[in-house]
């Protein structure tokens, strides 16, 4: 049965956006799905950012991330530690990762060069369901993962901006764009 990896990242912010470089990761969600979007298996953890560890009021509000959590939250380099293994025992099956935009990749990467990590991520296909779905929809534009969902007729569930609920309402949409076993 083939696998695949939902990815969804919330960082820090400011109202307006902050440039990629100076954000950091607080949390990760990761929904392991089979074809069917079906979840067999989910990682979620929050993560204490190092450089800017005071969480800005606009990224409070946004994730309903508190700052106590992150004041108790686990450093990327050991949230990491606790991710591969987690990876590593599902790998067998998986053909690839995927993730709402190409931001959760390039912000993963970023990351892992900063901090010196390796992960089996690197080795695997990455797909930008929000790029796919805009094609099997011929949108003229990609549309926002809630959008998206309401196009596909399904609602969004559980709380937005939260990694592990935004990986799940992801992987719903994957069916929608990976193609059909004939």
């Amino acid at each position: 049965m083939q696998q695949w990896l939902v990815i969804d990242l919330e960082a820090t912010t400011e109202e307006g956006g902050w440039p990629l470089e100076e954000m950091e990761i607080i949390e990760i969600g990761a929904s392991l799905v089979d074809n069917s979007g079906h979840e067999l298996d989910h990682f979620q953890r929050l993560i204490k950012p190092q450089r800017r560890p005071q969480l800005t009021p606009f990224c409070r509000e946004l994730t309903h991330i508190d700052q106590t959590s992150i004041n108790g939250a686990a450093s990327l380099p050991q949230v990491w530690a606790q991710f591969e293994p987690w990876l590593q025992a599902h790998q067998e099956q998986l053909v690839g990762w995927a993730s709402w935009g190409d931001y959760d990749r390039r912000h993963l990467q970023q990351e892992w060069q900063q901090h010196g990590l390796r992960s089996a991520l690197q080795q695997l296909p990455h797909l930008n369901l929000k790029q796919a779905f805009s094609d099997a929809r011929q949108l003229p534009r990609p549309v926002g993962l809630k959008k998206a969902l309401q196009l596909a007729g399904l609602s969004f569930h559980g709380q937005q901006h939260r990694a592990l609920g935004d990986a799940r309402n992801t992987a719903r949409l994957l069916p929608l764009v990976l193609p059909a076993k004939g």
